[in-house]
């Protein structure tokens, strides 16, 4: 018998809207039904029924499960680290706070060991426990380079490119670059045609060159204002660029140490809520306390939530985040003032569909995965579903 769970009582978001008193029903790994309780939308919920699990959920939301397409590590590992044990440990991490579907992002490297990473994740990308690869760098520009290694960044050759979306073995979801570099665009339109993302990323890209990139096949500006030039009156650079591009979805780390609370609001002015996809970019102290990390293999300090490059030509440098996307969605309707809907599209249906699995993933909609996230009245997690099972199960369920 296929296990069924019904989840009622809550306030459902659902691509047409926030249902007031809602109701989710889970049949082994899909959902059969969202909406109301009941066909009038109104009165108590229907019985779970004989065999089924019921959960009240009163004063609580049911959100699709977050969908992060940027995420380096979390829980002390590493994507970058080369084996299954510690990328399992990033993946259970993150969906501990409501990310159900996960990316792997890797730091600029040595091909070689760049190809290896990515044959260890595709592996996992076949098991279904990744949605895919994104290669951040090595094909970005040494004036903003961030926290990846200066000494090991290199132009964006065709061959090079084509290298590391042949070791992927169909899992190579995205690439970020800087289209400036020699033979930039050619790498772009060499990933447009082979079905993989070209975000453009640190970048001393200007204007011009960005848009270039964008008809060349770009579609996503990798955590935008951040490693790019400002946006500046005489020189738009390509914050301007990317944000006007109906073509183009743009990430945002919202942590509260990317990104200031007003330009986070222009970016949702400019491209809309329909272009948005939150990221983490999270690297591993996510989800642990501060302490020293690595990131690929440059050491990290974190303090105060806040990670950057100990040593080095980059010391002092921001390394990616601590962030989970459960926080990014708390900051994004109390401190930013988004409506949940709007925080909803950016943190699941946008980067669904942006990677092509939005069949499956990013929205509460029959046929689709049973994946759910649960926060009370405070816009706290006390609930994680993936797959109809429970990651992080709420206190109140009983039998039905």
């Amino acid at each position: 018998m296929v296990e069924r769970t019904v989840l009622s009582g809550a306030r459902v978001v659902l691509p047409s809207g926030v249902v007031e008193d809602g109701r989710v029903t889970v049949e082994g790994r899909r959902v059969v039904d969202a909406g109301t309780a009941s066909p009038d939308g109104a009165g108590a919920p229907s019985p779970a029924g004989r065999g089924a699990t019921a959960l009240d959920l009163t004063g609580h939301w049911i959100v699709p499960g977050f969908v992060d397409m940027h995420l380096h590590g979390g829980g002390g590992a590493s994507f970058s680290s080369g084996t299954a044990e510690e990328a399992l440990t990033t993946i259970r991490t993150h969906r501990a706070h409501g990310t159900t579907t996960t990316v792997a992002s890797t730091v600029t490297g040595d091909l070689d060991d760049l190809a290896r990473q990515a044959g260890v994740l595709s592996e996992l990308t076949e098991q279904g426990d990744l949605a895919g690869i994104h290669f951040e760098g090595p094909f970005i520009s040494s004036h903003r380079c961030g926290a990846h290694q200066p000494e090991l960044l290199r132009d964006p050759d065709p061959a090079d490119v084509r290298k590391l979306v042949e070791a992927a073995r169909g899992a190579a979801k995205m690439m970020t670059l800087a289209p400036e570099l020699p033979g930039g665009l050619d790498s772009v339109r060499l990933l447009a045609e082979a079905g993989v993302i070209a975000a453009v990323g640190h970048t001393d890209s200007d204007y011009g060159a960005t848009q270039e990139a964008i008809e060349a096949g770009a579609t996503v500006a990798t955590h935008l204002f951040n490693a790019m030039p400002s946006l500046l009156h005489r020189a738009p650079g390509p914050i301007a660029a990317l944000l006007e591009d109906e073509r183009i979805t743009v990430e945002l780390i919202n942590d509260g140490t990317h990104l200031h609370p007003s330009i986070l609001e222009l970016a949702f002015a400019r491209a809309g809520a329909a272009r948005v996809a939150f990221i983490t970019d999270a690297m591993g102290a996510a989800g642990m306390s501060d302490g020293q990390y690595h990131l690929g293999p440059m050491r990290v300090d974190v303090t105060d939530g806040v990670a950057r490059i100990a040593d080095g030509p980059t010391a002092g440098a921001i390394a990616g985040s601590t962030l989970t996307l459960d926080t990014a969605f708390k900051r994004a309707v109390t401190v930013d003032k988004l409506s949940v809907e709007d925080a909803v599209r950016a943190l699941s249906a946008n980067p669904a569909r942006l990677l092509g699995v939005a069949d499956r993933v990013g929205s509460l909609e029959p046929g689709k995965d049973a994946d759910l996230v649960v926060f009370d009245a405070s816009y706290d997690l006390v609930g994680v579903m993936r797959h109809g099972e429970w990651v992080v199960k709420p206190a109140t369920i009983t039998g039905g």
